[in-house]
């Protein structure tokens, strides 16, 4: 597992993501027939990139700020800093989202429409909250490098 601050950074191989969000504002959101607000705060939203240019073109599009909605997560890029992204080549999205188990869902079904394990893919992250010593490392890491 690496961090990458920016999507240039991330290799063009398949694998999974996990997103780290930061909304300054509350932001009302939609999955589906499901809606609510989402509190000002860090969130984790588990992904895959399983198509061509892999994790890095599907981090550019995630990183981009103005773009058509596609996905659940559109919402939040839209309106959120990006502060980076914890990258697993020929990882599984579901995975990440088992190490983060920990953590609040804020809205069931978020970004885990066509997932049939998870109840949502997006995790809330409190303040003073620990990630998993595995990603706080590849963290760290990113900084000296």
């Amino acid at each position: 597992m690496i961090f990458c601050a920016s999507a240039f950074e991330a290799p063009a191989a398949l694998g999974a993501y996990a997103l780290w969000l930061r909304l300054e504002a509350p932001l009302d959101v939609q999955a589906g027939k499901r809606k609510g607000p989402l509190p000002a705060g860090d969130y984790l939203y588990c992904g895959s990139a399983r198509g061509p240019g892999g994790l890095r073109a599907r981090l550019a599009r995630h990183m981009r700020p103005h773009k058509r909605a596609h996905w659940h997560i559109d919402q939040l890029t839209a309106e959120a800093s990006l502060l980076g992204a914890f990258v697993e080549e020929q990882g599984d999205e579901c995975a990440l989202n088992a190490a983060l188990a920990d953590l609040p869902i804020p809205i069931p079904g978020f970004g885990s429409s066509d997932c049939r394990r998870c109840a949502a893919h997006l995790r809330f992250l409190p303040k003073g909250a620990a990630l998993p010593s595995r990603w706080e490392n590849a963290r760290k890491a990113a900084r000296f490098t």
